[in-house]
């Protein structure tokens, strides 16, 4: 980002986090209060959530950071994270949460991949986590700080495992011989997309 610095100005500096998700609002707390940063969710302001109408991860990324800055004043940081799976041309994609229709849950989700997945052998059931991560120093900050992280795995042929959340129990990590929901919070935040992710922007924030 050239000579431009993103550390805070001074030792409690407010961001807000472009989500309601408590267990991200805990995380990026942890992460980011050594580097003089007060992690304040959107939610906090009453504001509503933003209208993703982006056809990427990065673009429904910028455009949450971009809705909380605006309507808080605030610097701002987003996510926006999903499930690509190679034999289905990438879905669900940025279409992950909401895959099984507009009252999606984790299970419907779940169970809605496992039934287009049935006659897909185990060598072609690869796939992958994606997670974008987007900071803005203000709402019409033209050059974003972005990262991203990656997470490759396959499908497993049943629901295994009981951490985690979304399509953790289906995600098979071949390294360990097990499902993202089997792991231990710990473990899971040293490899994961969203663990690589936060791990470049905790780096560029504090140089």
């Amino acid at each position: 980002m050239g000579e431009q610095t993103h550390q805070p100005d001074n030792p409690a500096m407010k961001i807000t986090l472009a989500s309601g998700n408590k267990g991200k609002l805990a995380e990026f707390q942890q992460l980011l209060s050594g580097l003089g940063f007060d992690v304040v969710p959107q939610s906090s302001f009453n504001i509503p959530e933003a209208v993703e109408d982006g056809l990427s991860f990065v673009e429904n990324a910028i455009i949450k950071a971009r809705h909380a800055s605006r309507l808080t004043g605030l610097p701002a940081i987003a996510d926006d994270s999903g499930l690509e799976v190679d034999a289905l041309n990438g879905a669900p994609g940025i279409y992950s949460a909401r895959f099984s229709g507009e009252d999606a849950t984790d299970d419907k989700n779940n169970q809605r991949l496992l039934s287009l997945l049935q006659d897909i052998p185990e060598e072609q059931r690869t796939a992958r986590f994606q997670c974008l991560l987007v900071y803005l120093r203000h709402p019409e900050d033209p050059t974003p700080l972005i990262c991203q992280g990656t997470w490759e795995g396959r499908i497993a042929f049943k629901t295994e495992g009981d951490n985690g959340f979304g399509y953790d129990p289906l995600f098979y990590v071949p390294e360990l011989d097990c499902s993202s929901a089997q792991l231990d919070k710990t473990q899971k935040n040293k490899i994961s997309h969203r663990g690589k992710a936060m791990a470049q922007l905790l780096k560029t924030l504090s140089t």
